[in-house]
């Protein structure tokens, strides 16, 4: 039963990671919300913080906090 449960979890982990390597890379004029914006700055889209200040996409990102949330809610 350890097994089933230690595979499902590695299964699980490794969808969650390639689902955001794999993140269409939208443009900031492109994204809907801030969660696409974090999605594709962690997908790989760097142009997204172009200033450099932790805030992808700041036309639906308002603050560090929401970003980080979402990191933390998306495991990025």
């Amino acid at each position: 039963m350890k097994k089933k449960i230690v595979a499902v979890a590695v299964l699980s982990v490794l969808l969650t990671t390639t689902a955001h390597a794999q993140a269409p890379r939208l443009t900031c004029k492109q994204v809907a919300s801030c969660e696409e914006a974090v999605e594709s700055w962690c997908g790989g889209y760097s142009r997204a913080d172009a200033d450099k200040d932790g805030i992808p996409c700041e036309n639906v990102c308002r603050s560090r906090q929401q970003v980080e949330e979402i990191q933390k809610d998306i495991g990025c």
